[in-house]
This record gives C-alpha cells, structure tokens and sequence, in this order.
C-alpha cells in the first residue's frame, strides 16, 4: 500500500539513520570514525528515536518500512544489552577483603570530596584520576597511616595521576600516554596483584586515533598479566565502545559493575545541563575477584562519580 504521508514516511527513515549506524558499528565490533565514537556512548538512547520511527512507520502505511523500523528498533535493543554474560568464574576460598575505589577529581577540584569520601569509605586501594601535584600532595599527607603506598604521574592538570595503596608496592611502572597511567604491584594475602590505574584521552574530534592507541597499550597492559589484575580509572570508554571490550577480552577481564548488574549506571557527565548519561568510570578484575558489592559516589568539584567497589581476592583451584 503506497504511504498516505510521504513526508511521514522521509522523517520515520531519518530516525532510523543513526540507529542503524551505531547498530552496525556494534555488530562488526567497530568504533569507527568521528562521530562515531561519541555517538556510540549515547547507543541505549537511541532506542528512543528508532521506537519513533517504528510509530512513523506505521502511520506512513509502508509495510517495508515498518519491517526496518522493527528491525532496527530491536537490533538498538539487542546492542544496548550488557556485553557479557553475568558469571562468576573465581575459585577457592576468600584470602582477603579489599575496598577499591576509582575517582576522576577533575583537575584536582574534587580533591577535598574525595578526602571526605576515602575518609567515610575507608577502601585499601585508591585510584584517581586528574590528580594535580596539590592535589597528590594532600591526599598523601591526609592518609599518610591508612594509605602510605603510592605509585604516580606527579604532574599539573589532568596529566597528574596517584595510586593510594594500604599495601607495599613494587615494579612501579607508567603506561605510555598524555595522562597519567601509573601501575604498580601490591601483595595482598602473599598474592602479588597487578594494579593499573587508566585515564586514556578521550574520543573529542580530532584525537579519535590516540584514544583508540591508547586504549591499545592498556588491552597489551591487560594481555601481558601473568596473575591477578585489578585495572580501575577513567577509561573515557564504554563498554558500547570495541575499544574498550578489547581490553576485556584481551585480559580475561570482568567488569565489576556488570557483575553487581550496574553495567549501566552513568558516570559522565555530573556538570553542565545533561544529566549524566553514560558509564566511563570502571574497576576491571580477573577471574581471581568476586564482587561483593559496588556503588557509585556523588563527588563534589568533578564531572565523575566515583566507583567504589567491594571485592574479594580468592586462592587457586
């Protein structure tokens, strides 16, 4: 049957443009170029605009047209799902209990929030972003007894990067990148423990390339382990992103807020008239944690919610 309104027809398949987009990008397991990428963090949102061009489609009459609009509407569907399965695949009994927490402080002006909430929380293991030398400064003297490890980038603005750890650390080593990505190892339990802080540059027109190459060093970071790892940060990535699912299947790694099933609770943006819409915030663990428990933290001067994560370190088979 020819459509009763052509132009309702035109506007149903331009809702379905970038949906069917994103869609395929997911499906050949691709970030692609600008916009792609920050298209990409909006993917579950564009289920809105596919749903109304499956009503536009229906209203034009154009049974083919409803057939892609459906199609369409449930690929979006399908791609928004979380990216793994919900398995738990840690043996043994718990050698110990660690509290992890991850935070951007936003050039250091969440610095004192981030005090209080370390403070409240009281985690073993700290990793901030965006930690300027001021900011580096007081969080090692506030936290000199609970917190006397550290490995670092000690820089200015965003470069700057601190690793607060309740136990000794050794082979401190720094990941190539404009920000600071400093890693170190911790033996927790008599179990060496690969730590790895992430703050890869973000996918913004114009660096698209040095985001992917760097979000590449930390999956060969991921893929060189040769025993438990814990890798938490601003990844600027989502898991909507084949960037970022590289790194976790490069390192056999889990995502700890899909494990505690939040593998959707924004992030990004907490600042500015959007309301946060995204998760760009991770802690990733190996087979060797189990989640108990993960919330995300409200830290006041940053764009970033803080991820603060409950794990247990488990032994051998």
């Amino acid at each position: 049957m020819r459509p009763r309104h052509p132009l309702t027809a035109w506007a149903a398949g331009l809702l379905l443009v970038v949906p069917a987009l994103l869609v395929g990008c997911r499906v050949l397991d691709e970030d692609g170029p600008t916009p792609v990428p920050q298209l990409l963090s909006l993917l579950p949102w564009f289920a809105v605009p596919a749903a109304l061009g499956v009503l536009l489609a229906v209203a034009a009459r154009r049974r083919a047209l409803v057939f892609t609009a459906v199609v369409v509407l449930t690929a979006t569907v399908w791609a928004s799902l979380p990216h793994q399965p919900q398995l738990v695949t840690s043996y043994g009994l718990p050698l110990a209990q660690v509290r992890v927490l991850a935070s951007n402080v936003e050039f250091g002006q969440g610095t004192a929030a981030l005090t209080e909430a370390i403070r409240r929380e009281r985690p073993q293991l700290v990793f901030v972003s965006e930690c300027d030398r001021a900011c580096g400064r007081a969080l090692s003297a506030a936290f000199a007894s609970e917190l006397p490890h550290r490995a670092s980038v000690d820089a200015d603005g965003s470069v700057g990067s601190v690793l607060l750890s309740a136990y000794p650390l050794r082979d401190e080593g720094v990941i190539p990148a404009a920000m600071g990505m400093p890693g170190a190892t911790a033996v927790i339990a008599g179990v060496p423990v690969r730590l790895q802080l992430a703050h890869p540059l973000p996918p913004v027109p114009g660096q698209v390339d040095s985001w992917r190459r760097e979000l590449g060093r930390i999956e060969d970071a991921a893929r060189d382990r040769t025993g438990p790892l814990l890798l938490a940060g601003d990844f600027n990535a989502s898991q909507d992103h084949a960037a970022f699912r590289s790194v976790l299947e490069a390192g056999h790694l889990q995502d700890a807020a899909r494990l505690a099933d939040a593998s959707r609770t924004p992030t990004w943006p907490m600042e500015g008239s959007l309301p946060p819409f995204v998760q760009i915030d991770h802690v990733l663990v190996s087979e060797d944690f189990t989640v108990r428990g993960i919330r995300f933290l409200d830290v006041a001067g940053s764009d970033h919610r803080a991820v603060l994560t409950d794990l247990d370190l488990r032994g051998g088979r």
